[in-house]
């Protein structure tokens, strides 16, 4: 079911996600000081190509960086890349097959804001491993 899921998002929405996010992460890696932020923008693209079967889990030894570094993240491309969600998924609520992915594409609303300190992990993982 999963599959059939990430396919249909894949189509609906999720390739032009993940073209934004790789656009970001393009830009981003330009400069030394944007190449951490680079780098998450790549693994968010990649969970927002394919996202059923994966969540986000807070990383407990994420400390005051990730704090500093999602606020320079909010900044430089997550209000944008958020904005990309709402629009989307505000398309996607139009038809009644699509209201599943636009609840889906609200949901990865917090993660394209403040992606830093959290972990994409699949859910098929039992959580004493996370």
């Amino acid at each position: 079911m999963k599959t059939i899921l990430n396919v249909i998002w894949l189509v609906l929405s999720g390739f032009w996600l993940f073209l934004g996010y790789l656009l970001a992460g393009v830009l981003l890696c330009l400069t030394i000081i944007g190449i951490p932020f680079g780098i998450a923008a790549f693994r968010i693209g990649v969970y927002a190509l394919w996202p059923f079967g994966y969540t986000t889990v807070e990383r407990s030894d994420a400390g005051a960086p990730s704090c500093i570094g999602n606020v320079l993240w909010l900044i430089l491309a997550g209000w944008w890349l958020a904005l990309a969600h709402i629009v989307t998924g505000i398309a996607l609520c139009i038809t009644i097959i699509g209201i599943p992915f636009g609840i889906a594409n609200f949901k990865l609303i917090p993660v394209s804001l403040l992606p830093l300190g959290r972990e994409i992990v699949s859910t098929d993982e039992p959580f004493a491993t996370r």
